[in-house]
């Protein structure tokens, strides 16, 4: 068998407290996830089978509704302590369908030259270039950090790689500075009321867009209406839902027609353009996480338009380079599936202190030629390392591990055609059970190689709950190599206990079981699946893997084109409801497409 020991990870960041309401708790009867970014106190309450909760089973397609409602009652919940408790409940709701397969605690790994300095991160997977300085004597930095994104309009990216783009080409009104703070971007100041209700936010003056035009609180209006406008179908619409307006704009009726096509989110600019007032539906304490988000970025409102004027397109004005935007630098060049050509924007608001003339990305997902580049001296910045060379290079001054927040997982679609003639019990016990067979520490040890830690939970470790302290307090199975074993005998169990014959520890040919498994090539994601399918085998079961590339794979991951696939969240602020949120029936990030029964409407 194979058994290594696992490093371990101590992720740690302190954000803000969250704010959350004083309402019973939701009951777990009978009720009815990318990349991006960006992740407990009493065991009991799991017990050796994963469940988490006390209660009739959940239906996580036909009744989800009670989810949906847990995070609306968390979104309005204003005692800490009991937000926490709502959360944790939340957890053991998802937990309970099997649909989410945790497989380890992400870290980050990188190559860096030692000649390329200032480059900066957060734990949500984020990298800044824009202030970085080349000391071997170019005025290029020449990187790769994946392969063709996806989407590069703000309001649109949904991934990790996109939102360092983002970041690379726009600016909000706040961001991140070196030691992981939240500091003033575009804002000159945000005032936030005694009751936590109202942020006044004043602008800088003399912010202008790359072509020249000015910038001002206006922009921020349309923007924010825009993303979180349904119809503009932005994964991160929710991410609005704290600013007062956001309920009503995204109500629909029962034919699926929105009630109020008309409504708009509460957030007005003075008459001069120099102040953006914000009213909230509840107090939000990481609403200035929110401010630094790339969702909340302006966007060109003259360009938008211009390039979709019928509105059916909202992410047409970003698809070729030579877009207007306000950050650091501006897109010039872009040969699709091959390189990216940045220049810096000398109307950027803080142009005086961007020292590197141009960028030059690399578009790739090959792995062993991003590194042949890195080596030959073609790349200055390398965002991954093949599998087999990491040992080689873990003691240079070149590589660079960080910690991070979140999880790389396995997600199931819950519709899968696979749950055909299950009950809701059966299909989340076949799930659970299926979580049970995957030997994390190896993965971990001899994949991972960079300090992962097997992910017993989603809510990854170092994740706050609002109140200050660590959320992590629920262990779903035991993650301890030394347990593996009894991990595979209680999944054969569970198996065994909803009609599924074994003999001598290998499924019967009685009662096969197989599925297909979509992954993003190449890279160690197929690793991850290849051990995957070796763990599954071992016990008899057939999976098969479907190897995507990157844009495919999102977009079919999106689409529930799939049984299994694999998946990962990088947090996008430090508080266990960014994990929570996105599992709402009609949250853009909701892969395991929970509460999407036949007929549904989103």
């Amino acid at each position: 068998m194979k058994k290594l020991i696992a490093l371990l990870l101590v992720l740690a960041m302190c954000v803000g407290l969250a704010a959350c309401g004083n309402t019973d708790s939701a009951s777990n009867s009978d009720s009815s996830s990318s990349d991006s970014s960006s992740s407990t106190t009493d065991e009991s309450s799991a017990d050796e089978s994963g469940d988490a909760a006390e209660g009739e089973t959940i239906d996580p397609v036909n009744g989800w509704a009670e989810y949906d409602a847990l995070i609306d009652e968390i979104r309005a919940c204003t005692d800490t302590a009991k937000r926490a408790e709502l959360m944790h409940q939340a957890e053991d709701m998802l937990m309970e369908t099997g649909a989410l397969m945790p497989i380890y605690f992400y870290t980050d790994n990188y190559l860096q030259k030692e000649y390329l300095t200032n480059v900066y991160t957060t734990p949500f997977g984020y990298k800044y270039f824009m202030f970085a300085n080349l000391d071997n004597g170019s005025d290029t930095l020449r990187l790769c950090l994946a392969s063709e994104p996806d989407k590069l309009d703000p309001a649109l990216n949904s991934t990790v790689d996109g939102a360092c783009l983002a970041i690379n080409t726009f600016a909000g009104l706040m961001t991140y500075d070196a030691e992981g703070q939240q500091v003033n971007d575009l804002a000159e100041n945000v005032e936030m009321s005694e009751d936590g209700m109202t942020y006044t936010v004043t602008l800088k003056d003399d912010l202008k867009w790359s072509n020249g035009d000015k910038l001002d609180a206006n922009d921020f209006v349309y923007s924010w209406n825009r993303a979180a406008n349904p119809l503009t179908a932005s994964d991160y619409g929710y991410m609005f839902a704290p600013i007062k307006g956001y309920a009503e704009m995204t109500e629909m009726d029962e034919d699926g027609n929105f009630v109020n096509p008309d409504a708009k989110l509460d957030v007005t600019a003075s008459e001069d353009g120099k102040t953006l007032t914000i009213n909230l539906e509840y107090p939000c304490a990481y609403f200035k996480d929110l401010l630094a988000f790339p969702t909340y970025f302006p966007v060109h409102q003259a360009s938008v338009e211009a390039a979709d004027p019928d509105g059916t397109n909202p992410g047409a004005w970003a698809l070729e380079a030579g877009f207007v935007s306000n950050g650091a630098y501006t897109l010039t060049s872009w040969e699709h599936n091959s390189s990216m050509t940045y220049e810096k924007n000398p109307n950027y608001h803080r142009a005086d202190e961007v020292t590197i003339e141009k960028q030059e990305f690399m578009l790739s997902s090959d792995e062993n030629a991003i590194f042949t580049a890195y080596n030959a001296g073609n790349l200055d910045f390398a965002d991954s390392i093949p599998t087999a060379e990491i040992a080689g290079v873990q003691d240079t001054p070149d590589y660079h591990l960080i910690d991070t927040l979140g999880t790389y997982y396995v997600s199931f679609n819950v519709t899968s055609s696979m749950f055909d003639g299950m009950t809701a019990d059966e299909a989340n016990t076949f799930r659970r059970a299926l979580g049970l067979f995957v030997d994390r520490d190896y993965i971990c040890t001899s994949i991972g190689q960079s300090g992962q830690v097997p992910a017993d939970s989603f809510i990854p470790a170092g994740c706050l709950d609002g109140n200050g302290q660590e959320f992590k307090n629920t262990s779903y199975y035991s993650a301890d190599p030394a347990d593996y074993e009894s991990n595979v005998e209680e999944g054969i169990a569970m198996l065994e206990s909803i009609g599924y014959k074994f003999e001598n520890g290998m499924l019967s040919a009685e009662t096969p079981i197989s599925f297909e498994y979509i992954v993003n090539t190449p890279g160690s994601n197929v690793d991850v699946a290849e051990a995957l399918q070796q763990d599954f085998a071992a016990v008899g079961i057939t999976m098969t893997i479907k190897e995507q590339e990157w844009n495919v794979f999102l977009n079919e991951r999106k689409a529930g084109n799939f049984d299994i696939c694999r998946n990962g969240w990088l947090m996008d602020y430090n508080d266990a409801f960014n994990m929570l949120e996105m599992w709402t029936t009609d949250s853009g990030n909701n892969d395991c497409q929970f509460g999407r029964y036949e007929g549904w409407e989103g």
